[in-house]
This record gives C-alpha cells, structure tokens and sequence, in this order.
C-alpha cells in the first residue's frame, strides 16, 4: 500500500463497532431480509417493513464513525485511498470525514417515491410516521439489525405515509434484496476500483456478487487484493494478503503506519 493508490470495499464488518451488527457474523440475528417483490407486491409487508424501521431507526440513525472509518477518512486525506465503496447504508463514511464515497447499496438516510422519484429526508418520514402512529412505544427494547430494521409482530394497525407530491409508495433510498444496484452507481465504484494499484477489502464476506464483480476487476488488472475480515470471505482465495482480524484495529494500524 505504500506508495500507491488504494481503493477500499468495505462491508458491514467495518460498523459492527458503532454497534451496527452484521448479517453473517458471530450473534448476527437470523432473520429474512425485506425483498423488493415483497415489498411492491403487499402492503401488510410495507407496514412490517416501515413499523420495523421506524422502530430502528433511532438506534441506527444515531450510530457514530468508529476509529476504522476515521482511519480511512486520514488515508484519504493524505493521498493514500482513492476513494471507498461501501455495501453499507449507514452513512458513517461520509460523516466520519471520507469525501470520495460511492454507496454502494444506497442510504437509509433518505427515502424515495417508487412513482414520481421525490426524495425526503429520513427524518421527516420518521417524524410524519411518529404522528400517524402515536401508540408506538419508540423506547421499547429492541435488538438491532444490519439494515436498522426490527421484527414486529403486530403490524396491521401501522399506518405508513404515501408520497405528499404524487401519493405514491415510499421506499428507503437503498437496494433491497431482489434490486439491482443502479447502473451509474455501479460505474462510479468500478472507477474507483478500475484506476487504482491496489483494492483493499475491510469488513466484507464477499456474499453479494456486486462486491465480487469489483474485485475481479481488480483481479483482472493484476491489482493486489489485501482482504481484512475475520472469518472466511469469497475473496481469499484470489488475496495477496488475507488478514483475519477486526476492521477497527487494523484499519488503524494501516494508517498510523503510512503516517496518516
């Protein structure tokens, strides 16, 4: 890495230390992940989804940078990362200091009209959402998940808002399991990864093929691949370097020891 461009992939191991919990770690809740056909196609699923979300929301909204997203935000500062693609939808990239960001999955920080394409601040659905359903205890105990959302059992009784401009179905600005990510986005993050010497992976199992498909990119230009996860990833095989090892510590090390 020294010397060199580095482009970064990372994935939900790099959160799990501002208390977000990863899909597929050690105590990951076993759970089934909201698709984008359920979704569309129910509004008993809409209101599950949204009464979860709203529920967790306020744990996840409030989630801070942990020192492996600052360390990353110092390389980038010191002309040692091109840039970061992250499969998360947290935002902690961007509000720990990282400027060159692509999301890769979108954020939750935002929400889009499936019709009309309007686009509201999370927190004014979160808002409009406490109003339409004030019985809902925001202070009950919940366990976390990677997305924000919770599972609830009783959802009837939930009342989701539509659209103020079209009356149309919302929808978290992120990609949804059945989605594809969007073209242009995907296209930002390859030339991130197409125009550096080096792909650093932090955090990622490599289950979802977007991330493999950025680093066959790398692969195919003959770029080292330096994997940092604990655990097995689809990546390891084809590392120069696999590093077992939380992301915190060791994204820090990196970066104390290429002096940013």
């Amino acid at each position: 890495m020294r010397g060199a461009r580095v482009a970064v992939l990372t994935g939900a191991g790099v959160s799990t230390d501002s208390g977000i919990p990863d899909y597929r770690g050690e105590g990951a809740p076993q759970r089934t992940p909201m698709t984008f056909q359920t979704f569309l196609g129910s509004e008993r699923a809409r209101k599950r989804y949204w009464a979860g979300s709203h529920l967790g929301w306020r744990s996840f909204g409030s989630a801070r940078p942990n020192d492996g997203h600052r360390a990353l935000a110092r390389l980038e500062s010191a002309g040692a990362v091109a840039g970061v693609v992250t499969q998360n939808v947290d935002g902690l990239h961007r509000r720990a200091g990282s400027a060159h960001v692509v999301e890769l999955h979108g954020t939750m920080d935002r929400v889009v009209c499936l019709t009309c394409g309007q686009f509201f601040a999370r927190q004014s659905i979160a808002d409009r959402l406490a109003t339409l359903n004030p019985d809902i205890d925001l202070d009950q105990a919940i366990r976390p998940a990677p997305d924000g959302d919770v599972e609830v059992d009783d959802v009837d009784a939930m009342v989701i808002p539509e659209c103020t401009v079209c009356g149309g179905i919302l929808k978290p600005d992120v990609v949804f399991f059945g989605e594809f990510v969007p073209g242009a986005t995907f296209q930002s993050a390859a030339s991130i990864v197409g125009g550096a010497d080096v792909l650093l992976v932090a955090g990622s199992s490599l289950v979802v093929n977007s991330g493999m498909r950025l680093l066959e990119i790398a692969r195919r230009r003959r770029a080292p691949i330096i994997v940092v996860n604990r655990g097995l990833t689809r990546g390891d095989t084809r590392a120069a370097v696999k590093i077992d090892a939380g992301t915190t510590q060791t994204l820090t090390a990196m970066a104390e020891a290429l002096g940013a």
